[in-house]
């Protein structure tokens, strides 16, 4: 049975994923109450795994969770799950990698539940390659929302939290109108923030810029691409970026987890650039090609053999 079916590890346990069950009275089903996060594989292995668990528990320290398990214990769980489902990774697929902890059960003190504590879940479940392909081939179109992203003085947006109510009301509206847009929220003062699961770059006269990290979740893949920027001799500074700035960029891209990095197109219905698309700007396809020998796998070309014939 186990060998037909992708496995999770649920409070140590590995089981099928269907039969993961969390109870009704889990604080994270209650109110969001929890934290978590993804990294993704190439050919099969986790991207930067020690980074993510690091931030991961960051993100745990913030919100006052103790899981019960230490980073490196984590780590290993991680890769485990891994290679338990490495036989059902398609071919020259790849997988998204989740850690989520929730905080626990609310209980009233009669109901005689045998755990109250955290929830942990360790799954892997397959990238959206197909469903994103389009974007790689016509790049991607971001679109400003009327909703800001939730502000440091209210609650931290370096933590990568089970509530992503934020990045979702204020997307909606977006997706209704233009359903392949990437919503991009500003921060509280009008500029960029980050989209839900991703960060933005603009580039300006040869350098990069990217918004400050008080107002993001610092991606993983966003600490890689300023890595590999500076290892080609781009100047890159974190900085505010106001809706100008980012009408007047000369190229634009997304960074994420699962993208790596994603060229923009279009931003506010205009295009990037002095002129129509016609692929990936230079500094852009710098960092691509970079990017892609450090990984070992091209994500580009992983995502264009996804578009229907």
């Amino acid at each position: 049975m186990l060998a037909n079916t992708r496995v999770a590890w649920f409070n140590g346990t590995i089981m099928p994923e269907g039969q993961v069950l969390i109870p009704y009275r889990d604080k994270s089903w209650k109110s969001g109450d929890g934290a978590f996060d993804m990294t993704r594989t190439f050919n099969g292995v986790p991207f930067r795994l020690q980074e993510h668990i690091e931030r991961f528990y960051k993100s745990l320290r913030y919100v006052r969770i103790d899981p019960g398990i230490s980073p490196k214990e984590m780590v290993a769980v991680t890769e485990d799950v891994v290679a338990r489902n490495e036989h059902l990774r398609s071919p020259h697929g790849d997988w998204w990698v989740c850690q989520r902890v929730s905080r626990g059960v609310d209980a009233v003190g009669d109901e005689g539940w045998e755990h109250t504590g955290p929830n942990l879940v360790v799954d892997v479940t397959p990238l959206p390659l197909a469903s994103r392909a389009a974007m790689y081939r016509d790049g991607a179109e971001v679109m400003t929302t009327t909703m800001r992203r939730t502000a440091p003085s209210m609650l931290s947006p370096r933590a990568k939290m089970n509530n992503y109510l934020n990045m979702i009301v204020a997307g909606q509206p977006i997706k209704t109108a233009r359903p392949d847009a990437w919503p991009m929220l500003l921060d509280e003062n009008g500029n960029l923030a980050e989209g839900a699961g991703s960060n933005i770059f603009i580039v300006q006269d040869g350098g990069l810029r990217t918004p400050r990290a008080r107002y993001v979740l610092p991606g993983v893949s966003r600490q890689m691409t300023m890595d590999l920027a500076a290892r080609l001799g781009i100047k890159c500074e974190e900085a505010d970026i106001d809706l100008y700035d980012a009408a007047n960029a000369d190229e634009m891209f997304l960074t994420a987890t699962s993208l790596c990095i994603l060229p923009v197109s279009r931003f506010n219905g205009q295009d990037v650039g002095a002129s129509a698309w016609m692929g990936a700007g230079p500094v852009t396809q710098r960092l691509i090609d970079a990017y892609v020998a450090e990984v070992g796998c091209d994500f580009v070309q992983q995502y264009l053999d996804r578009l229907p014939a």
